[in-house]
């Protein structure tokens, strides 16, 4: 059987990302391939929040206070 898998080396030992279909003390032959960690694109708070599309109403940073814990606000729906 041939099968390929993905691990984490942890510095002592690979650790497998999934369970492996092996009995216990089975022989295996291990070829190592090295793998480009995957590329992270990180985007600022301001970007994040941006890509959210979140509705509310226009003066919200004016009274956040009183949407967030009741009271007077400007802005009716």
């Amino acid at each position: 059987m041939v099968e390929t898998i993905e691990a984490i080396f942890d510095g002592k030992v690979l650790r497998p990302k999934a369970p492996l279909t092996l009995e216990t003390n089975t022989r295996v032959r291990v070829t190592i391939e090295t793998m480009e960690p995957a590329a992270r694109e990180s985007k600022s708070f301001l970007e994040t929040a941006e890509s959210l599309n979140l509705d509310g109403p226009p003066d919200w940073a004016e009274n956040v206070d009183s949407y967030l814990y009741g009271g007077e606000h400007q802005y009716e729906r």
